[in-house]
């Protein structure tokens, strides 16, 4: 299935498809912020299984590398999907999917539907 731009309300939202390219790193971040900005995409929706353990690790930087530059972009990126098991291991990563659902920049969720609810309250 390919990635595909779909109308969340009234937001634009590149949503990325679980069986391509794995984001492990800025240069294949921005291949999926190319994507959305050509495509017009406010948002963009990376389903968990695109994301490396690495992601969810913060030590290795990893995901503040790939939010730094989705922001540098100003493109806002939504992580989809079970993460529990990875915040369940670390008491860094809950904060930090804390804080981020509560701002504007990254927010992680259990499925498209919740972020459509999310975007539509906003």
């Amino acid at each position: 299935m390919p990635d595909t731009l779909q109308n969340l309300g009234t937001t634009p939202v590149l949503v990325c498809s679980s069986d391509g390219t794995p984001l492990r790193d800025e240069r294949t971040a921005t291949d999926v912020i190319g994507e959305g900005l050509g495509l017009g995409a406010d948002w963009v929706a990376v389903p968990v299984d695109r994301l490396t353990d690495g992601f969810f690790r913060l030590r290795t930087r990893i995901a503040g590398d790939i939010v730094q530059k989705f922001a540098t972009y100003r493109l806002k990126l939504a992580i989809v999907g079970d993460i529990s098991h990875h915040v369940d291991a670390s008491t860094a990563l809950r904060d930090f999917v804390r804080e981020s659902n509560r701002g504007t920049q990254l927010w992680f969720v259990p499925d498209v539907e919740a972020l459509r609810t999310r975007l539509t309250q906003d």
